[in-house]
């Protein structure tokens, strides 16, 4: 399955963004966010998994055409990214899924990895259109979400062995969100590493923990988006 580069409107602007679509045709709308290297083959690969899951999957471009392998440039790409112009990006792609034809429910959900997991959480507490959120190992220092004005529900999925968004880090968003009632669940895998979801990094890839994720994230869409 492949999918296609596509452009929608971003705050009077133009973005581009790969969209997927499902082979049966019709699907509900899942925003897939990016990690710090860009959008980059593995996200492409995420967004037609979620089509073969029955989703129209949309990765917007929020680099506009740069990408990297080299971690030092991934975080100098990530600390430079504007973060208003980012949250425009975002919503502009909710809106483009929300009234795509393909949209069989005219529901969308966020996922986002690492840099975008931060991002989806981000996004959730700024447009009310995002009806499910999930955030996988999410994290980045100037990403601040509103959460007294989450609706959505969250599902929150963690390493154990994670030194950038650490087990402390989730307790307190967990307790954060659990004093404002929002409702959400989150799972941290043990003995696992930051990125435990990236098969193309053998060196923190876990497939057991991979599986069991993704299967959560399906699940959580399919009840919540449908």
């Amino acid at each position: 399955m492949s999918g296609e580069m596509v452009n929608f409107e971003s705050n009077g602007s133009t973005a581009s963004a790969y969209l997927s679509s499902p082979p049966s045709g019709k699907g509900p709308g899942v925003v897939v966010i990016q990690e710090w290297w860009g959008l980059v083959p593995h996200i492409k690969g995420i967004a037609d998994r979620f089509a073969k899951a029955g989703f129209v999957a949309l990765a917007p471009d929020l680099y506009h055409g740069k990408s990297t392998r080299s971690p030092d440039e991934a975080g100098k790409l990530m600390m430079a990214m504007n973060i208003d112009k980012a949250m425009q990006d975002l919503s502009g792609a909710v809106s483009f899924l929300k009234k795509h034809p393909l949209n069989s429910t005219g529901k969308v959900g966020t996922v986002g990895f690492c840099m975008g997991g931060a991002l989806s959480l981000y996004a959730a507490t700024k447009n009310m259109d995002v009806k499910a959120s999930v955030i996988f190992y999410g994290g980045h220092p100037n990403v601040k979400p509103d959460l007294p004005a989450l609706q959505c529900p969250v599902l929150g999925l963690y390493a154990e062995k994670d030194s950038f968004v650490s087990p402390a880090l989730v307790a307190e968003l967990d307790r954060k969100l659990n004093d404002l009632g929002k409702r959400h669940e989150f799972h941290t895998y043990p003995g696992v590493a930051h990125g435990f979801f990236n098969d193309e990094r053998p060196e923190v890839y876990d497939k057991v923990a991979a599986e069991d994720a993704w299967t959560r994230t399906v699940a959580f869409f399919r009840k919540h988006l449908i």
